[in-house]
């Protein structure tokens, strides 16, 4: 359960946002047995609540509920869909104050970031509202005499979608936005450590007026919730994004039921700034790619690589960058945050004593605040060598890795020596060079000369073992969909 005074003195004004219940077939539900999980501040380690703990049972009963209302969505008329969809996206914009809120007390990221989360989040339901109207039937020129042929594209039917903790509340409206336009339904895992954002999304959902069983949300240990939808043949689409790690197991998980897959899972970002380059938006945009969400990002920049001859005045100017930074409690609205979990900070930790021993320098941060015990002080790293765990894993937090480089050739094989391959970060001013790097990097989005690259209309997703599939644009909707094949003779 929850106290709503920790909510309301928080500034959150419309308490019934807040949901300790699950969301199933229309209905707010608790555990078979009234178990709990409970919900933990990141910033003082204080209980917010508790969340309901549902079985595996009820876990295939929303698979029954979801495949029940899965014949009358599929058939609904799309501009209907639609329209649901908006109202959905209306009212997320209308409280977005108060998801904000909630999405910082049970995340811990800044204010301002929070908002913007929730904008990003909401934007999904206004794109996919209308790409809803737009999934033609296609005409295909004939090879047979006599016979017309036709593509149509049909919902697979119930998908299952399984969201992170870093971006509560967007990474569930990117999917689910996209397999509801499509006409799936949809059963929902939200991290169990931010629950509140998905359950909000959920009481928001039922004030749009989504049918029961359409959008389910259930919470709950993960393996407890998520196998026996991996081995459900109802469930026809499984969306992940996490890590690699979890990804690989959900993919095993899933093979005797041949889903359709669409995983978001670990990125690498390397950073690449040549010195014929603006050097102060290389900076300013490398500190938003290392510290956004306090590097918790999947974007985030996990190794900058700098031409020698910028090399000293980059780091230079990068680290008096990260000292100015503040720390704090997301609702004080700090550049950082705390980070999720004690795991975390010793990846940290880990990290930044594995890089000293194999000779980087510290330039600054390397250690917990003050603030709490999950804050971590933004730190900067230089002369880190490839070696370095940093360099070959993924940090998840707010550590810059700063390393020279003195040839082309040479910086694009150290990007590209890693299994992963979602994003990279290019600064340059050539435009020869810039399509030449750009070409030779394996990674499915590339950002020259900028940070921000993602946005509804955008196909986001990587290669290699950063994922399979895209989200977002008609990709993201024409992954919930199959094609069926039509030869007719009207004769």
């Amino acid at each position: 359960m929850t106290d709503s005074a920790i909510w309301t003195r928080n500034g959150v004004t419309d308490t019934r946002l807040v949901r300790s219940f699950s969301y199933v077939n229309g209905k707010w539900t608790a555990g078979d047995d009234s178990a709990t999980i409970p919900v933990l501040n990141p910033a003082d380690g204080r209980l917010l609540g508790d969340v309901a703990n549902l079985s595996a049972h009820q876990a295939s009963e929303a698979v029954d509920a979801a495949q029940a209302a899965f014949a009358d969505w599929s058939m609904t008329l799309p501009q209907d869909r639609s329209a649901i969809l908006r109202c959905w996206f209306d009212l997320m914009i209308e409280n977005r104050e108060d998801l904000a809120r909630i999405m910082v007390l049970e995340q811990g990221k800044p204010l301002s970031e929070a908002r913007g989360e929730i904008d990003y989040a909401a934007s999904f339901f206004e794109y996919y509202a209308e790409e809803a109207k737009r999934p033609n039937i296609e005409g295909v020129t004939s090879h047979l005499p006599d016979a017309e042929v036709e593509l149509w594209l049909e919902p697979v039917g119930v998908a299952a979608l399984i969201t992170p903790w870093n971006f509560p509340a967007a990474m569930l409206t990117r999917k689910a936005a996209a397999a509801m336009a499509a006409g799936c339904t949809v059963v929902a895992h939200p991290s169990g450590e931010t629950p509140y954002s998905a359950l909000a999304l959920a009481e928001l959902a039922e004030r749009a007026g989504v049918p029961a069983g359409v959008f389910n949300v259930l919470t709950g240990k993960a393996a407890t919730i998520v196998e026996p939808w991996t081995q459900d043949k109802r469930v026809r689409a499984l969306s992940f994004t996490g890590s690699t790690e979890i990804g690989r197991l959900l993919y095993r998980q899933s093979a005797d039921t041949v889903k359709r897959l669409v995983m978001e899972l670990g990125g690498h970002a390397p950073v690449i700034v040549f010195k014929n380059t603006d050097l102060e938006t290389a900076i300013d945009e490398s500190i938003k790619a290392k510290f956004a969400t306090t590097g918790q990002d999947c974007l985030g920049a996990n190794r900058i690589y700098v031409e020698r001859p910028i090399y000293d005045e980059f780091c230079r100017r990068f680290t008096e960058a990260t000292k100015a930074m503040t720390l704090g409690k997301g609702m004080d609205d700090p550049d950082l945050g705390p980070l999720m979990n004690e795991k975390a900070v010793q990846k940290q930790e880990e990290h930044v004593a594995d890089a000293l021993q194999k000779g980087a320098k510290l330039a600054c941060g390397g250690k917990r605040d003050d603030l709490g015990p999950l804050f971590y002080q933004p730190t900067v790293l230089t002369d880190v060598p490839d070696e370095a765990a940093i360099m070959r894993e993924e940090t998840f937090g707010p550590v810059a890795a700063i390393t020279p480089f003195d040839t082309e050739d040479e910086v694009v094989a150290r990007a590209n020596d890693t299994e992963y391959g979602l994003v990279a970060y290019l600064h340059s001013h050539d435009p020869r060079r810039i399509y030449r790097v750009t070409r030779a990097l394996q990674f499915g989005m590339v950002a020259v000369n900028r940070t921000k690259v993602t946005g509804a209309p955008i196909p986001f997703g990587g290669v290699k073992q950063s994922g399979l599939g895209r989200e977002g644009a008609r990709k993201g909707m024409e992954e919930f969909m199959e094609i069926k094949y039509v030869c007719r003779d009207w004769a």
